[in-house]
C-alpha cells in the first residue's frame, strides 16, 4: 500500500513539473510573438527637424544680440497614411524664456488628392504664415508688416482641415478647407486701447460658432513655377454675454452678432533665367480684414464711439541669386528686397499707418543655412480720433541694421 502511495505521489509531481514546463514554454512563445509584433515597421519613422535663428539688431538707440528663435519640429510617420507633426516655439528675449506650441496635428491620407488634418493647424490663409515663416525659408530676419503673430491674420488654430490637389490638364489646382475655433474680439475691458481688434491666439472658443475658411491655389504652368492663390475666412468673434454685465449704463454693449470677414490674394513665382545667369524669386500677398461695426467704450471719458473696422496689409518681395555663374562663391550670394504696408482703422484707439522697406544680402553656406544682412527703414503714423485728446497723428521713422544666421535642422 505504501509503495502504491509513493508511486502515485511521484506521478503527480512529474505531471505537475511537466505541466509547469509547458506553461513557462507557452509564456516564452507568447513573449516572442509580442517582440516580433513590436519590431519596427519599415514604414514607421521618427524625425526631428526644425529651424533656429540668432542675430544682431542695431538701431539708433540700442544694439543687441538676440536668440530670436529655436523651433524644433517633431515628425512621426506610421505606415503610408498616418503622420503626426508638432512645432515647439522657443525664444529667449528681454531676459525671459518663452515656450509656445506652434502647431501639433495628425494627418491621415485618405487618397492621392485628399488629406485630413486634426489638431492645432497652421491656417492656410495666404502663404506666408503656413509656408514661409520658418527663419531659413524667410528671406529676411522678420515677417512683413501685418503678417506675423502680432498682425491682422490667423496663424494657427485648433480644428480640422481637408486639403489636397488635382491635375487640370498641364496645370495643377490645390485646395484647403478648414473649420477652427476662431478669433475673439477685444472689447476693451482688458486693453481699452485695443477695442475692436481680433485676437487669434486662443486655446478655447468663447462661443458656439466656428470659423470657416478656404484657400484655392492655381499653378498654370507644368513646371509649377507660378502659383496664384485666393483665401477667405469668416468668423463670429463675440461672446454671447455682454462684457459689461452688471454695469447698468453699458450692459447693452454686446458683441455676439459681430462678424469678421477676411480675404487674401497671394502670388509666388520662381524662375531660372539663363540671360541673367540666375534665379529670380517673386512673392507677394494682399490682405483685407472687415469686422462689422460695433460700439465701444472710451476709457478716458466713458463716452461711446464707433468706427469702420477695416484693416489692410500687403507685401511684395524680390530676390535674385546668381546660381548659374561659374564662381563657386558668388553663386551663393542672394540680393533681396521687400516693401510692406499695414493700415488699421481710422477712428480706433489703435489706428496706425505703417510702411517698411528692407534690402539685404544673403549668403547660403548650404541649402538650409544662411547668413542674412539687411537694412530696414520703417515709417509709421499713429493716432486715434476715438481718443479724446489725441485727434491727430504723429509720424515716426526708424531704421535698423540686422545680421542674422538662420538654419534649418
Amino acid at each position: 500500500m505504501l509503495q502504491k502511495l509513493i508511486l502515485a505521489g511521484g506521478f503527480v509531481l512529474c505531471f505537475g513539473a511537466l505541466k509547469a514546463q509547458d506553461t513557462i514554454q507557452d509564456q516564452i512563445n507568447n513573449l516572442k510573438d509580442d517582440v516580433t509584433t513590436l519590431k519596427r515597421d519599415p514604414n514607421t519613422n521618427f524625425m526631428i527637424r526644425g529651424f533656429s535663428q540668432f542675430g544682431l539688431d542695431a538701431g539708433s538707440d540700442n544694439v543687441n544680440f538676440n536668440m530670436t528663435s529655436f523651433n524644433p519640429v517633431l515628425l512621426w510617420r506610421q505606415g503610408d497614411r498616418f503622420l503626426f507633426e508638432s512645432e515647439l516655439e522657443m525664444e529667449y528675449m528681454s531676459n525671459q524664456f518663452g515656450l509656445n506650441l506652434g502647431y501639433a496635428n495628425a494627418s491621415f491620407v485618405v487618397s492621392k488628392g485628399v488629406v485630413v488634418k486634426v489638431g492645432k493647424i497652421l491656417i492656410p490663409f495666404g502663404t506666408f504664415g503656413e509656408k514661409f515663416h520658418p527663419s531659413w525659408v524667410n528671406k529676411f530676419s522678420s515677417a512683413p508688416l501685418g503678417v506675423g503673430h502680432d498682425g491682422m491674420l490667423p496663424m494657427a488654430d485648433i480644428g480640422v482641415e481637408v486639403r489636397g490637389g488635382l491635375q487640370v490638364g498641364k496645370s495643377k489646382l490645390s485646395y484647403s478647407l478648414f473649420c477652427v475655433n476662431g478669433p475673439r474680439i477685444k472689447d476693451g475691458t482688458e486693453e481699452p486701447t485695443e477695442a475692436g481688434m481680433l485676437s487669434f491666439e486662443n486655446a478655447n472658443d468663447n462661443n458656439n460658432n466656428k470659423a470657416v475658411g478656404a484657400r484655392i491655389g492655381f499653378l498654370p504652368f507644368s513646371n509649377s513655377s507660378l502659383e496664384i492663390g485666393v483665401s477667405g475666412y469668416y468668423a463670429k468673434p463675440g461672446s454671447k454675454t455682454s462684457p459689461f454685465a452688471g454695469d447698468t449704463l453699458n450692459e447693452d454693449l454686446n458683441y455676439k452678432d459681430v462678424t469678421a470677414l477676411l480675404f487674401a490674394g497671394d502670388v509666388a513665382y520662381i524662375k531660372v533665367i539663363n540671360l541673367i545667369k540666375g534665379t529670380i524669386d517673386i512673392k507677394g500677398q494682399h490682405n483685407i480684414s472687415n469686422v462689422s461695426k460695433a460700439t465701444y467704450l472710451n476709457p478716458e471719458d466713458t463716452t461711446r464711439y464707433t468706427f469702420t473696422n477695416k484693416c489692410s496689409s500687403y507685401y511684395v518681395q524680390l530676390a535674385y541669386r546668381p546660381a548659374l555663374v561659374a564662381n563657386n562663391v558668388l553663386r551663393n550670394f542672394e540680393l533681396v528686397g521687400r516693401y510692406s504696408v499695414y493700415n488699421t482703422p481710422k477712428g480706433s484707439l489703435w489706428y496706425s499707418n505703417q510702411s517698411q522697406i528692407e534690402v539685404g544680402l544673403n549668403y547660403w553656406f548650404v541649402w538650409r543655412t544662411v547668413l542674412k544682412i539687411s537694412y530696414q527703414i520703417s515709417d509709421g503714423a499713429m493716432g486715434g480720433s476715438g481718443m479724446g485728446n489725441m485727434p491727430g497723428m504723429s509720424g515716426m521713422k526708424t531704421s535698423m541694421f540686422l545680421i542674422h544666421v538662420a538654419t534649418g535642422l
